[in-house]
C-alpha cells in the first residue's frame, strides 16, 4: 500500500538525485531528524537523536536512488543514511517525501513481532481470503502459495510463512 506511483512522480519532478520518504513520529528524539523544506521536500540536513526540537520526520527506509547515487558508495562497509545521504543534502540534490498512513520502526524482534501483528490484522479487516485456514492454523496466519507445511504442523496465531519455506512435520509455530 506505499505510494510507489507518486514517489515516482515525486522523484522526476525536482530533479534531485535521490528521495527518501519520511515518516512523522511522535518523539523524534529516540531517531535521527530529517530537516527539510515543507514545500519542496528539499532535505537540509540530518540531526541525530536531537536534545532540542528541530522537526518530527525521520527516514522511513524507503529510497528511489539515480544510478549516479552508486558512484558516491566508497568499496567499503558504508551507512547510505550517515555517510551518503548528508553528501547529497549537502549538495542540496536530496528530496524527502512524507509517507502517508501508519509506519513502525521493527529493527527490533519484539518490535518485528508486533508489527507483523499489526499487518497480519490489517488483511483479516481487509481481504481475510488471503489469510490461511485449516484445522491446523490458529488466528492470523499468511502462507506464501509455495511454501510446504508437512502433517502435523500447528501454525499461529501471528505467523506469515514466506515464498519457498519447507515446514517440517510436527512443527508448531506461533508468533513469527
Amino acid at each position: 500500500e506505499y505510494p510507489f506511483a507518486e514517489l515516482i512522480k515525486f522523484h522526476k519532478s525536482h530533479g534531485g538525485e535521490a528521495t527518501i520518504m519520511v515518516t512523522k513520529v511522535d518523539e523524534p528524539s529516540k531517531y535521527g531528524v530529517v530537516v527539510m523544506e515543507e514545500e519542496t521536500g528539499k532535505v537540509e540536513k540530518f540531526v541525530e537523536k536531537p536534545k532540542v526540537f528541530v522537526g518530527n520526520k525521520i527516514n522511513a527506509g524507503i529510497y528511489l536512488l539515480n544510478p549516479s547515487v552508486l558512484d558516491l558508495i566508497e568499496l567499503r562497509p558504508t551507512s547510505i543514511e550517515k555517510e551518503v545521504f548528508p553528501k547529497i543534502a549537502a549538495d542540496r540534490n536530496l528530496f524527502a517525501m512524507v509517507l502517508p498512513g501508519f509506519w513502525m520502526d521493527i529493527g527490533q524482534p519484539k518490535d518485528y513481532i508486533t508489527g507483523l501483528r499489526l499487518y497480519l490484522d490489517s488483511i483479516r479487516k481487509k481481504s481475510s481470503a488471503k489469510l490461511a485456514v485449516g484445522s491446523n492454523i490458529i488466528g492470523n496466519v499468511l502462507v506464501h502459495e509455495t511454501a510446504v507445511i508437512g502433517e502435523g504442523c500447528l501454525i499461529g496465531p501471528g505467523v506469515a510463512i514466506g515464498p519457498g519455506c519447507v515446514v517440517e512435520s510436527g512443527v508448531r509455530l506461533s508468533r513469527c
